[in-house]
């Protein structure tokens, strides 16, 4: 048995919850005891009421909550100061269990942290993206969110109506939107802005994304590929420079005829690739907008700034960061779906213990015991990867 506990996330904009109500039962069932900090669920509209009502204690003080906590469920990496001054991961308890979002080649001190308190920590977004682990798959989840709320929040900036209009005043063409990369996020942008009737473009260099996005009634864009794009783990792959220079020159052909552009194009745990520079930025027509979802990651466009909208050239450039926040209900319900079956797979009993030789969880576990177990971090911080 486990004293789960679930902290009210403190970023700042962060509204979603680790846990909704409705999946509380599926782990008191197996004697662990959940513990809620008091309007953690309140940014999704989950009531500490709902959480009682299904077999959780309500706790109000963030440290009687940690003292407690032998598995802590996050969205956010706990990188924030709490309220009495301490930074949020020097909460977790001696030996505890962390499951959440990390970014440990950029939350550096976090992870200084953790292995302090040797804490043994399990990281959503280093899941293999293999067939048993898709309904762990949070980064999914969180991609097909943002993908849609980006199309919603481009159609709101633009000065221009997405579908094609017949009027008395005359016929109004429907926007075209460009969508730069066809992965999960794209396919959901290029989806919802079909729905809205707008004309969708999509850019990818992997060819065998091109049928998706045909399904989805958008035109392909097509280019000469020479290089080996995607990453055996399912992620797309850094390119050379005269890869992305070919990449620039296919995608400033289509910009002065497009109205929306929204790109999605990151590599895992590295920069975003720039596809966008100033100059093409130029290209496009005033009143244009982009979306770019690569922000955090430093952006696909040259002139993003995270967290922020700027306008250049006459066109409107916004740096979406978690985007997914701004629909906290339902992202909510997808992410804990997906950190309950993790969990479930990492505990399967009550009295179990993890199987470190397991794939999914030895991918996941960045540290155990003091020690950074995960290899692709080792390498990457003896290498001097990312960090913010």
């Amino acid at each position: 048995m486990a004293r789960i506990v679930v902290p009210k996330e403190i970023t700042e904009n962060e509204t979603r919850v680790a846990l909704v109500p409705s999946l509380v039962p599926l782990l008191t069932k197996d004697k662990h005891e959940v513990l809620v900090q008091k309007g953690a669920g309140v940014g999704a509209s989950f009531t500490d009421d709902q959480y009682v009502q299904v077999g959780a204690r309500i706790i109000n003080n963030p440290a009687e909550l940690y003292r407690q906590a032998d598995v802590v469920l996050k969205v956010r990496p706990p990188l924030c100061q709490a309220s009495d001054g301490r930074q949020e991961a020097e909460l977790f308890p001696e030996g505890s269990i962390y499951i959440g979002f990390f970014g440990p080649l950029t939350f550096r001190e976090v992870l200084r942290i953790f292995l302090e308190r040797r804490v043994t920590s399990f990281s959503m977004e280093y899941i293999p993206r293999i067939t048993r682990a898709q309904n762990m798959d949070a980064l999914s989840s969180m991609s097909t969110v943002a993908g849609y709320k980006a199309v919603l929040l481009a159609a709101e900036k633009l000065g221009k109506i997405f579908p094609l209009m017949m009027t008395a005043a005359g016929t109004v063409p429907p926007a075209t939107v460009l969508v730069l990369g066809a992965g999960v996020a794209g396919l959901q942008a290029i989806a919802t802005a079909k729905r809205l009737g707008a004309k969708v473009e999509a850019f990818d260099p992997r060819a065998v994304v091109k049928e998706q996005v045909k399904s989805l009634g958008a035109a392909f864009i097509d280019m000469e590929v020479n290089e080996d794009v995607e990453a055996g783990s399912g992620y797309a792959k850094e390119q050379s420079g005269d890869f992305l220079k070919k990449e620039r020159d296919v995608i400033a052909a289509r910009l002065p005829k497009v109205n929306v552009v929204i790109s999605t194009a990151q590599v895992f745990e590295k920069r975003a690739p720039i596809l966008i520079t100033e100059e093409m930025v130029k290209l496009l027509h005033p009143g244009s907008v982009i979306i770019d979802l690569a922000a955090a990651q430093g952006g696909n466009c040259e002139l993003t700034v995270p967290g922020t909208t700027v306008q250049k050239h006459g066109v409107t450039i916004i740096g979406a960061v978690r985007l997914a926040s701004t629909v906290p209900v339902d992202a909510s319900q997808m992410y804990s779906r997906n950190v309950i079956s993790f969990f479930k797979h990492l505990l399967p009993k009550a009295d179990a213990t993890p199987d470190y030789n397991d794939e999914i969880i030895r991918s996941s576990c960045i540290t155990r015991n003091g020690e950074i177990v995960n290899e692709s971090v080792k390498i990457a911080l003896q290498q001097g990867g990312r960090e913010s």
